[in-house]
C-alpha cells in the first residue's frame, strides 16, 4: 500500500508546475530587432461575395509611426471608421461618428426616380376609392394568360394522379383476390 501511495506521489509531482521554484535567467537578446520597414496594406471584405462590410488601410514610414484607418458595420447598420496613429507613445485611434456623405443623384438617376413617383401617384390615385368600397384589380392579359396555363397544369396533374390512384386501387384489388390467408396458431 505504501509502494503504491509513494508511486502516485513520484508521478504526480512529475507533472507539477514547479516554475516559480526555479528562477529564470534574464537575457538580453543576443542581436537587437531590425529596424522597423515601411509598408502599406488595405483591404476590403464581406460576408458574401458582391458585400463589402469592413476596410482596413495602413501605412507605416518605417520609423515606427503606423497610420491607418478601418470601417465596420455596427448592429444598428451604421458605418464606423476608425482612424489611428500608432507610435512610440502607443495606440491612439479616433472614431469618426458622422457617417459619410451619401452620394448625389446623376441626372439620370433623378429623371428615373422623378418617372418613378409619377407613376406610383397615378396608380395611388386610381386606387382611391371611397371609404366602405373594394376595388378588385382587373386582370391584365399576361396575368390571363399565366392563369390559364396554371389551370391547364393543373387539370393535367390531377388527371395524372386520378390516373395512378385508378392504377394502384386495381393492383390493391388484384391483390386482394390472390392473397392466400395466414392462419394463425394459438398455442
Amino acid at each position: 500500500m505504501k509502494t503504491i501511495f509513494a508511486l502516485s506521489l513520484l508521478i504526480s509531482a512529475t507533472f507539477c508546475d514547479v516554475s516559480h521554484l526555479v528562477r529564470l535567467q534574464q537575457t538580453e537578446p543576443s542581436t537587437p530587432p531590425p529596424p522597423p520597414k515601411p509598408y502599406a496594406f488595405g483591404y476590403a471584405a464581406g460576408r458574401f461575395p458582391g458585400h463589402i462590410d469592413r476596410t482596413h488601410s495602413e501605412v507605416s514610414d518605417g520609423s515606427g509611426v503606423v497610420q491607418g484607418s478601418y470601417s465596420y458595420v455596427d448592429p444598428r447598420y451604421q458605418i464606423r471608421t476608425v482612424e489611428y496613429i500608432a507610435d512610440k507613445d502607443g495606440f491612439h485611434p479616433v472614431l469618426n461618428k458622422s457617417p459619410p456623405p451619401l452620394p448625389s443623384d446623376t441626372p439620370v438617376v433623378a429623371a428615373a426616380k422623378n418617372r418613378h413617383l409619377v407613376q406610383f401617384a397615378k396608380i395611388a390615385n386610381a386606387h382611391n376609392a371611397a371609404p366602405g368600397t373594394v376595388v378588385v384589380p382587373v386582370d391584365s392579359v399576361a396575368v390571363n394568360r399565366a392563369k390559364d396555363k396554371h389551370f391547364l397544369l393543373y387539370q393535367k396533374i390531377a388527371e395524372e394522379h386520378a390516373r395512378i390512384a385508378a392504377q394502384r386501387e386495381a393492383e390493391k384489388l388484384a391483390n386482394e383476390g390472390t392473397a392466400q390467408p395466414i392462419l394463425l396458431q394459438q398455442h
